[in-house]
């Protein structure tokens, strides 16, 4: 969540257990020490691999500099214990100038992330500028290359610094949307319900107003359907229900939960 501190808000995970009177043990497991004024790109998103390691993603928080330095939470990945410790074989442990926590860097603002169900591997969406949404699959100490590439534009329609889209030693996205659908939330489908759909994955879209449903071959994406276009609004996001059914949450002052079911 978005918390507030000295100079500004930073993006908070916190860690607490449910009970019969609400939320109890309350313990802040991740807290960004920079603090910045800056309204926008706090993250965050989060999953657990399967040995039980939580990552987070933070945004950028529109100090785009910030995504590359090591130094620095915001922009990246982090890999910690579900109590907040620091897991021994993180890729910057022991490097100076890094925080130990890290796991990737050079992001913008990933806005989905979920555990691929066979590989184990974790995948995650994030914004682009205008353009140039991306897909990734996270790999130890890889840089996503913000603000150093990018498919996609300032918002004046100028190139983002050098105006590269690739780069050597930067990673290139799975996937990328040109013009920008402002992905959000992210599943891979596993269930009964929809049995041609399994194996494929979901990703909300708010600006453009869709569930995006990709079918996968390994890790290459070869081919994109969009479901609901402009039917129910902006999806924040979406996941698999225990009934193999899909639900999605939509941004909006009077905002719904969805649940979709087979059709006829």
């Amino acid at each position: 969540y978005a918390a507030p501190g000295p100079g500004g808000g930073g993006t908070r995970v916190a860690r607490a257990r449910l009970g019969e009177k609400g939320l109890q043990d309350l313990e802040v497991i991740f807290d960004m020490e920079r603090k910045t004024p800056a309204q926008q790109h706090f993250g965050s998103r989060l999953a657990f691999d399967e040995q039980g390691f939580l990552y987070i993603s933070t945004g950028d928080r529109g100090e785009r500099h910030r995504a590359q330095d090591l130094g620095d939470a915001a922009g990246k990945v982090l890999r910690v214990t579900d109590s907040g410790g620091i897991p021994a074989d993180n890729p910057f442990v022991g490097q100076a100038g890094a925080l130990p926590e890290t796991f990737t860097y050079g992001h913008r603002n990933i806005q989905g992330m979920a555990r691929h169900p066979e590989t184990g591997a974790i995948w995650s969406h994030e914004h682009g500028p205008q353009g140039g949404d991306e897909i990734n699959i996270l790999a130890p100490g890889v840089n996503y290359g913000w603000p150093l590439i990018t498919h996609g534009r300032e918002y004046t329609g100028e190139p983002v610094g050098q105006g590269l889209a690739a780069a050597p030693g930067l990673a290139s996205p799975l996937l990328h949307w040109t013009p920008s659908i402002a992905p959000s939330g992210m599943t891979f489908y596993t269930g009964e319900a929809f049995p041609e759909w399994r194996g494929n994955l979901f990703v909300g879209a708010l600006a453009g107003q869709h569930l995006a449903r990709l079918v996968l071959d390994g890790e290459r994406v070869v081919a994109e359907e969009r479901l609901l276009e402009g039917a129910v609004g902006r999806i924040r996001d979406v996941r698999q229900g225990p009934d193999g059914l899909l639900y999605l949450l939509t941004d909006a002052p009077n905002g719904s939960l969805l649940r979709l079911e087979p059709a006829p």
